[in-house]
């Protein structure tokens, strides 16, 4: 079957590499024979051993009957969302590694493919090369999954581990990202949880079968994590990791939401460190899941892109049964709704007030923490209780982070 790429960058070219090198071991593991026809990109690669396929115009790929499958690669939703539109309105199987596009245009796209028979799928847009998308969707198909989390953005965990495991400060550990080519040079996406924030929508729409958009997500980042927050966590045997979460409440609600979070250490998601990645599932069947890889990088995302390349092939008759509903009117819950204990760092404080205020919680310190601050946790509560317990009682707080358990 003959593949065209849209977006000859890291992904795409890694794509273009996968399918051309690895053309004869595909045909034999799979009976699907792949051939390269077009890229799509702007720029020029004069140079490149693919420079004979470059177009920069659209309509080359679109308009091109010999074309099944088209790989887009570009990044962004606009003009992604109409080029991927156009491929599917033309009968031609998709499929992206663009997470912002499937966590805001997934339901969309995935109705055009449903209208003309062809496939749309993602399972490069999370996790990069760890396979996400298709255990949730087949292997734990004869689960109810109750719960996901993950460690799904490997800049920010890479700061956290320097933070935790060498003492470097928020600032130098994010330079050093920026400086081995992990975080960009606008690192917001990452450190603020926005890329996070569109992998957990798309497990949430996958897992629990309506479409969740990004702008209905409570989401905190990393930039406030300090070296005193991780050192109070490992007197308490935790460790700070920034998650994704969704999970369905008692009223049918789904919570999702992208945070900082102590876990503890004995946690599978504890030892997840540098640019890994991370996926919890918990089915009522099969418990806890654990999905552990790289996240990123140019060969592992191309592979799980080839993936689903070679799954069109194999499927091109027919549509898989894939997918999610439009998003349901009030679906999603506050995070305030979401039962959690607290840790928070406070400007010093008379424990009789904390006491008073919370019941019973854990104290911590650590040797050289600040005699001007205190640290403890609560018991778990309604959020929306605790933080209106620490605003009524005037708490001066430093430092807020919830507690997960996982």
């Amino acid at each position: 079957m003959n593949v065209a790429i849209l977006g000859f960058g890291v992904v795409g070219s890694g794509v273009a590499e996968v399918i051309t090198k690895n053309s004869d071991s595909i045909l034999k593991n799979s009976d699907v024979s792949l051939s390269l026809k077009k890229i799509l990109d702007i720029r020029d690669f004069a140079d490149s051993p693919f420079a004979s396929l470059m177009t920069k115009n659209f309509e080359d790929i679109v308009n091109d009957d010999d074309i099944d499958i088209v790989v887009e690669t570009m990044g962004g939703v606009n003009p992604a969302f109409d080029f991927a539109m156009r491929c599917l309105n033309k009968g031609k199987h998709v499929v992206s590694s663009n997470k912002e596009l499937v966590a805001t245009k997934g339901f969309e796209l995935l109705e055009a493919a449903r209208k003309n028979n062809v496939n749309f799928l993602f399972e490069a847009s999370v996790g990069g090369g760890i396979p996400i998308i298709r255990p949730i969707s087949r292997c734990l198909a004869g689960n109810r999954i109750s719960e996901i989390a993950g460690i799904l953005n490997g800049t920010s965990n890479f700061i956290l581990t320097k933070m935790i495991v060498e003492g470097m400060s928020f600032a130098d550990a994010l330079a050093l990202a920026q400086q081995l080519g992990y975080a960009e040079k606008d690192p917001t996406a990452d450190v603020e949880g926005l890329d996070a924030m569109r992998k957990i929508c798309i497990l949430a729409s996958l897992a629990f079968g309506s479409h969740v958009y990004p702008e209905g997500v409570y989401c905190e980042g990393i930039s406030k994590i300090t070296l005193s927050d991780v050192a109070y966590a490992d007197s308490a045997d935790c460790v700070i990791k920034l998650l994704a979460r969704t999970r369905k409440l008692e009223d049918d609600k789904i919570l999702v939401m992208v945070t900082p979070c102590l876990i503890s250490k004995d946690s599978m998601l504890a030892g997840v460190n540098d640019v890994f990645n991370a996926c919890l599932v918990r089915g009522d069947a099969t418990g806890d899941v654990l999905m552990y890889g790289k996240g990123a990088g140019k060969l592992a995302t191309a592979s799980a892109v080839v993936g689903d390349v070679i799954d069109c092939a194999a499927n091109d008759e027919k549509r898989k049964f894939f997918g999610w509903e439009a998003a349901k009117e009030n679906c999603l819950a506050s995070h305030l709704e979401a039962d959690t204990a607290l840790y928070i760092r406070a400007e010093k404080t008379d424990k009789a007030l904390i006491d008073s205020t919370f019941g019973e919680v854990k104290y911590l310190s650590y040797d050289g923490c600040d005699e001007k601050e205190i640290a403890f946790v609560t018991g778990t509560a309604k959020e929306a209780d605790l933080m209106g317990k620490l605003e009524t009682a005037g708490i001066k707080v430093l430092s807020l982070i919830r507690v997960a358990d996982y």
